[in-house]
């Protein structure tokens, strides 16, 4: 499990130290405050350690690196992950007793020359980051674009996505939070996805009835994702998994749902971290924390200050995202009082 991670001068985030991590983690924060960057930063590093030294691969770990930061970001040059006005970027990331880290400056095209890894490679537990945007309907475009084309446009939180998904499922027993997990993702979408591979597409199958993927909702897409993850073994129990907006598409009490999942897996092992602007989301988790005893760090990040760092633990944390919330109440209590 993941225990720290640092970034200093990458993108936005100028000076960012995320201690004492645990099995689920929360990144709050508005739009353009970083958190989908910060996602990625994790995850390639990650992504990185699995494929390095995999096989028959004899590729420097200096040029996966290079490679994943481009294809993720999709930057023309790596420097341009350098924050504006600074000469370099630092990132550290720690698990259990390893380290891995890297430096590169803003001149920097292609070659990343300073690099630290005590990780035992390649890393055989996965990582997978799900984005805000469901990939289903998108399947074989996102794989055409980049496997066939090599264009920009589907960064490889995509790619690596629809790679996973192509996975079949498969029979025999699995975690018992994995399973369990899975029943109660089919309760709250009704249903599963399927892949026909005669036809290239996918089909949400309800019951008896089958729909193509394009008359089902998106909130239904983005759940059964993560079901046909758990299906095809593509996760073990020690997997980190990275949800952006895990609020997208879907209604308050799939949101509730969701995170009992989630909340079920992290107690199997799983590590999340999760990206929101929503305060349901946030007050799911609260409501989690305190039920179960349960530490959850929170990550609140703006679009100008400095992060701030607390604990679900604690209490609520002081957030704009909350803040907003009580001044809706403020308002709606005013406008009683005032009629």
């Amino acid at each position: 499990m993941l225990q720290q991670i640092i970034l200093e001068n990458f993108c936005q985030h100028e000076q960012l130290q995320w201690q004492s991590l645990q099995n689920i983690n929360l990144i709050i924060g508005e739009n353009s405050s970083g958190k989908t960057i910060l996602l990625k930063a994790i995850y390639s590093a990650l992504r990185v350690l699995e494929q390095f030294g995999k096989g028959n691969d004899k590729r420097e770990l200096a040029d996966i690196l290079a490679e994943k930061l481009y294809w993720t970001f999709q930057v023309e040059a790596l420097g341009d992950l350098v924050e504006k006005g600074k000469s370099a970027l630092n990132f550290s990331m720690i698990e259990d007793s390893a380290e891995f880290c890297f430096t590169f400056g803003k001149d920097t095209n292609m070659k990343i020359s300073k690099i630290r890894n005590t990780f035992d490679t390649p890393r055989q537990n996965k990582a997978v980051f799900i984005p805000a945007k469901e990939v289903l309907s998108l399947f074989n475009i996102i794989l055409k674009s980049r496997d066939q084309d090599s264009l920009f446009g589907f960064d490889d939180t995509y790619l690596d996505l629809v790679k996973a998904l192509q996975i079949a499922p498969q029979r025999g027993r699995n975690f018992d939070a994995f399973a369990d997990g899975r029943k109660k993702l089919e309760q709250v979408i009704k249903g599963k996805i399927e892949y026909d591979d005669q036809k290239n597409e996918w089909y949400y199958k309800r019951g008896n009835a089958r729909f193509t993927i394009g008359m089902t909702s998106e909130g239904v897409k983005k759940i059964a994702i993560f079901n046909r993850l758990l299906s095809n073994r593509y996760l073990d129990n020690h997997a980190v998994i990275f949800i952006d907006e895990l609020e997208s598409a879907l209604h308050p009490k799939a949101i509730s749902d969701y995170l009992d999942m989630i909340f079920e897996l992290s107690q199997s092992g799983v590590q999340f971290f999760i990206a929101t602007h929503s305060y349901f989301v946030i007050k799911k988790l609260y409501l989690l924390a305190k039920m179960h005893n349960l530490s959850v760090p929170v990550l609140s990040l703006t679009v100008d200050g400095k992060p701030a760092y607390d604990d679900m633990a604690d209490g609520m944390p002081d957030n704009s995202i909350i803040g907003e919330s009580i001044r809706l109440y403020q308002q709606e209590v005013d406008w009683s009082l005032g009629g």
